[in-house]
């Protein structure tokens, strides 16, 4: 044993198998207790001792353990697992002669633990292959298979093995491959392929397979099926389809997944969706479809938004009602559900068709279908009345407009920072343990949760490190044990350019337990940390100054509380409550950190907060009179230049060579604050200069980067907002999906709306994706329900924008028909009337602009024109030859004008 121990501590690990192979049962337990105590001691260790001695302890402890279950704890165990390679082929020696039951019950309990790399599969199909047993089927284990798949493709630095023939031969494939099926998400090497037009992917090489017989087509086809009717990743239903269409469904397969081909064009995502409409249509054409299912099949479809499922659904409902008149009663009120569709033309498409089929002599189908056309605009009143007659008209009284607005978002105010151990230690655990350097995205628990549970955390290790350090430090390290910070301190000074929340945490928590040593942050409080050539590493900066500022705090228990943890969840401070905290300083002797101090500043309330000045004033300390000075001048951090561009130009001229040959970027300037250099830390020198726009790449701009970019000046959202236009000028054109994250934060901000908030806005309602443009949206709606909404200057920004070719007008027309869904119809209305002259301006009409002149004649018809000047170009549009929406919708807004 003491043979072992020695190898171990002298980092041996090749030494340990044989060392292990000689003890008995009783060696090994009475080895197996020294291990675990040299496996404490390690995690107080330096990261490059630790690193010595690491793979010697996994082996030894891994083979000295005499049950199955402890065995898998110790393999696993994250301490344990370094950043090399795993010594895993050694602990193979070591098990060498364990019975094969023992070595099963292992790669079982191993597998079903988070062990997905390759590394970990390859040890655990050797386990089960000197146990004699059939491979462990789990998803952890399927993720480590496709891995090791994975790099088998790119064997010898080229992919020169196509990925059928490793699947070929790989003698797991046909119990592994089905498990592929029923993974809640699919591993990303699976969906993965090298060309839009490749047939060397999982899907193609799995139809193969099928075909040799190696797995069992009916199967494979079975789950996919039942996949796309359960939904999931967009990325992972693709997938599934993709098999499911490589495979080729019979017309017994068609038929057998009736209700199932129903549920995917009522829910799945479009692509399926389309598939299952293709699917129900051959269904109908061999006369396998009834009536009822297709009246079921279509109800739901048609409350989709995808105008092409819509459209097809009709035409397949036209097709039957053509075929066979005696469906009219049981299919027209189906037709009728798209009367609620938000495009005119769809509604349009199902009138006529009702009119087409609508029974003489069916006065109940006639009454239900009267009802329903209800939903209809004023657009399709004069043929509502031509088909229904009186009935038709009964919603044809209109009572007094009302814009229907979100309530104004309250300020939610944050819970006090945990005072006790437990409740501390929770927290800090639940931000860490899930962080960058744990395998997850940076910043995406933050993203989602806001700064409250960062700032709440920070705020409670200041607080308890002061009153109950020992207990703090225990518990964080019992819980935090494997992760780096706790393990290793740091080895390099953080960079602002990639701080995040979650590392400024880390690196408070370092200090805490001793990892971060008092030269180092010495060093880091003396190091200027905004060096930002962006004002995302800017804002970084100010955080990882804080963050340093925290660690010293914490380890010499120097002040019971920081200034600047805010009062509300938009990282705003209360005036009061900051006096309150400096009154409690000054009553205890302790001198503010000057960089917890100039954060508070920045977060402070200063509108309205005389008496807080005053009360400030009152202090007679240095920090009081500064914070009298700032609430008192109440301004903004820096002034923000306006563009100076405009879309009204003399000569429109053709819209593709004016975009193509003008101005691609419009950002805005701010000017200088000598303020913020005369009296705050270096690290906050940059935001006091003044900065010329800059649309270049960064490597902080994201979805997920940080929510303390904007909860650092939670008062100046107008600031905020030309530092950030960078990020929304890309995210109307080539950039990540989720980008546009800022704008409802930035809305909630205290300060000016003016010109930097709204070209902000603009950029956010014509960006690329969806779920962008939806938070643009959402921005809109509360600063028109703030009362803060200037529709003149949205639109002029809008059309400058258009004018550049920064947005593009469908993706324009699909916000404003989202935030007129909502009620909002004079508030829509008001920005489309100053974009629209831009864009009937231009001698050849951009697409999408007939999309956005229905949501303007939809909204013109729902509130009226009352105080809406008219639109130049307006008339002419709707005088042209032709009948294209851009004509029929130019004249059906035109008409709103008239009346």
């Amino acid at each position: 044993m003491n043979d072992l121990l020695t190898a171990v501590r002298a980092g041996a690990h090749r030494d340990v198998p044989a060392l292990v192979l000689k003890l008995d049962r009783a060696g090994r337990k009475a080895a197996l207790a020294e291990l675990k105590e040299l496996r404490k001691e390690a995690r107080g260790w330096d990261w490059q001792r630790q690193d010595r001695v690491r793979k010697a302890l996994h082996v030894a402890g891994a083979g000295c353990h005499t049950g199955a279950a402890g065995c898998a704890d110790w393999i696993g165990g994250r301490d344990l697992r370094g950043w090399s390679r795993s010594p895993y082929p050694l602990i193979l020696v070591a098990l060498g002669d364990r019975d094969p039951a023992w070595l099963g019950d292992l790669a079982r309990r191993l597998a079903a633990k988070s062990l997905n790399s390759e590394a970990e599969f390859t040890f655990i199909s050797e386990l089960a292959r000197m146990a004699g047993t059939p491979i462990p089927v789990t998803d952890s284990l399927v993720e480590g298979w496709t891995e090791r798949v994975s790099t088998a493709r790119w064997h010898g630095g080229s992919r020169r093995t196509p990925l059928v023939g490793i699947l070929r031969s790989d003698p797991h494939v046909a119990v592994l491959a089905p498990r592929l099926f029923e993974m809640a998400e699919l591993p990303a090497q699976v969906g993965w392929y090298e060309t839009a037009d490749s047939t060397d992917h999982w899907p193609g090489a799995l139809r193969t397979l099928a075909e040799e017989g190696v797995l069992d087509r009916s199967q494979l086809a079975e789950r996919c099926v039942a996949r796309l009717v359960r939904g999931g990743r967009t990325g992972d239903q693709r997938f599934f389809l993709t098999v499911l269409q490589q495979l080729g469904i019979t017309e017994d397969e068609e038929r057998e997944h009736l209700r199932d081909w129903m549920g995917m064009a009522a829910d799945g995502i479009s692509v399926v969706a389309g598939h299952a409409q293709d699917v129900l249509t051959r269904l109908d054409a061999r006369g396998e479809l009834s009536t009822r299912d297709l009246a079921e099949a279509s109800g739901a479809v048609l409350f989709r938004r995808e105008k092409k499922l819509v459209r097809g659904q009709l035409i397949l409902l036209g097709k039957v009602l053509g075929r066979d008149a005696s469906t009219a009663g049981e299919l027209l009120p189906v037709v009728a559900e798209a009367f609620g569709n938000e495009d005119v033309t769809l509604q349009e498409r199902a009138l006529k068709l009702i009119a087409r089929h609508l029974p003489a002599d069916d006065a109940a189908l006639r009454e239900e279908l009267s009802f329903a056309a209800q939903q209809l605009g004023p657009v399709h009143r004069e043929a509502v009345a031509a088909l229904f007659g009186a009935a038709g008209e009964e919603d044809a009284v209109d009572g007094p407009y009302e814009e229907l607005l979100p309530p104004v978002p309250e300020p939610v105010r944050l819970d006090p920072a945990p005072g006790s151990v437990a409740e501390l230690v929770e927290e800090v655990s639940a931000q860490l343990k899930s962080r960058s350097w744990q395998g997850s995205t940076p910043g995406a628990l933050a993203a989602a949760s806001g700064i409250a549970p960062f700032e709440r955390a920070l705020d409670g290790l200041v607080r308890v490190a002061r009153t109950g350090r020992a207990e703090l430090t225990e518990a964080l390290q019992e819980t935090l044990a494997g992760t780096w910070y706790t393990e290793h301190g740091i080895d390099h000074q953080p960079e602002p350019a990639y701080m995040t929340t979650d590392h400024a945490l880390a690196l408070v928590v370092g200090s805490l337990l001793g990892r971060v040593s008092h030269q180092s942050v010495a060093e880091g409080k003396s190091r200027w940390t905004g060096t930002g050539t962006c004002a995302h590493a800017a804002l970084n900066g100010v955080l990882l100054a804080r963050a340093w500022e925290a660690a010293g705090d914490v380890a010499a228990a120097r002040v019971p509380f920081l200034l600047a943890t805010p009062t509300w969840h938009t990282g705003s401070l209360d005036p009061a409550e900051l006096v309150e905290r400096l009154r409690t300083y000054q009553r205890l002797g302790i001198a503010p950190g000057p960089a917890d101090f100039s954060q508070a500043l920045l977060r402070v309330r200063r509108s309205g907060a005389e008496e807080a000045a005053d009360a400030a004033a009152a202090l007679g300390t240095p920090e009081g009179d500064r914070l009298a000075a700032w609430i008192r001048a109440d301004e903004p951090l820096v002034p923000v230049l306006r563009h100076g561009l405009t879309s009204d130009r003399p000569s429109a001229g053709n819209w593709w060579q004016r975009s193509a040959s003008g101005v691609r970027q419009v950002l805005l300037a701010t000017k200088e604050r000598p303020l913020i250099e005369r009296e705050f830390p270096r690290s906050f020198h940059w935001l006091g200069r003044p900065h010329l726009p800059s649309s270049r790449d960064c490597y902080h701009w994201g979805a997920d980067q940080s929510p303390h970019w904007t909860a650092t000046l939670p008062e100046d959202g107008e600031t905020l907002a030309a530092w950030l236009m960078p990020d929304l000028l890309r995210t109307a054109d080539e950039g990540p999906r989720g980008s546009a994250w800022c704008l409802p934060r930035l809305v909630e901000a205290g300060g000016e709306a003016g010109v930097a908030l709204h070209l902000a806005l603009a950029y956010g309602l014509g960006a690329r994706h969806p779920e962008d443009r939806i938070s643009a949206v959402d921005a809109l709606l509360v600063l028109a329900a703030q009362g803060r909404l200037d529709t003149v200057l949205l639109g002029r920004e809008l059309g400058v924008l258009v004018d550049h070719d920064l947005v593009k007008v469908n993706r324009l027309a699909d916000s404003a028909r989202t935030a007129a869904a909502t009620g909002a119809y004079r508030t829509v209305l008001g920005v489309l009337a100053r974009v629209l002259p831009t864009l009937l301006a231009y001698e050849k009409a951009p697409r999408g602009i007939g999309d956005l002149l229905a949501v303007a004649a939809e909204c013109a018809e729902r509130c009226g024109t009352e105080g809406i000047e008219p639109i130049a170009g307006l008339a002419a549009t709707a005088g042209r030859k032709g009948s294209s929406q851009t004509v029929r919708q130019a004249a059906r807004l035109a008409k709103t004008f008239k009346e």
